[in-house]
């Protein structure tokens, strides 16, 4: 029987999260959004970033949680794309202390960012 390695489940894991909140809940309200937004454009714009900045980082993080995915069975970057979210999800932190969110509201980037910079240490 093979066992799943660890890199491989938080690939999975940061992959899939990625793609929804991108692909499927982006103007869908959670309690995790910045400021008062129900919406990811209402969260950039929340945070003082314009909409292209929105298409900047979405289209990064689709990118990278489908690079994360595929890296399951080819070849690629897949330490480089987890090192982006890393980064990524470091401005997502700076974003929300910029608004004073309540901490609660930075938990997914936090655990985004640790899942991340596990995926660079163990891959």
């Amino acid at each position: 029987m093979n066992s799943i390695s660890v890199p491989a489940v938080l690939q999975i894991l940061v992959g899939l999260g990625l793609l929804n909140v991108w692909l499927v809940r982006s103007g869908r309200s959670t309690p995790f959004r910045g400021g008062a937004a129900s919406s990811l454009k209402e969260e950039f714009a929340a945070y003082g970033l314009p909409d292209s900045a929105r298409f900047i980082v979405g289209a990064l993080k689709v990118v990278a949680g489908l690079i994360l995915l595929a890296g399951l069975w080819w070849p690629l970057p897949v330490r480089a794309a987890a090192g982006m979210v890393a980064a990524l999800m470091c401005g997502a932190i700076a974003m929300h202390i910029k608004v004073k969110d309540a901490a609660m509201k930075s938990l997914p980037a936090i655990v985004m960012l640790l899942m991340s910079l596990g995926i660079v240490a163990l891959r």
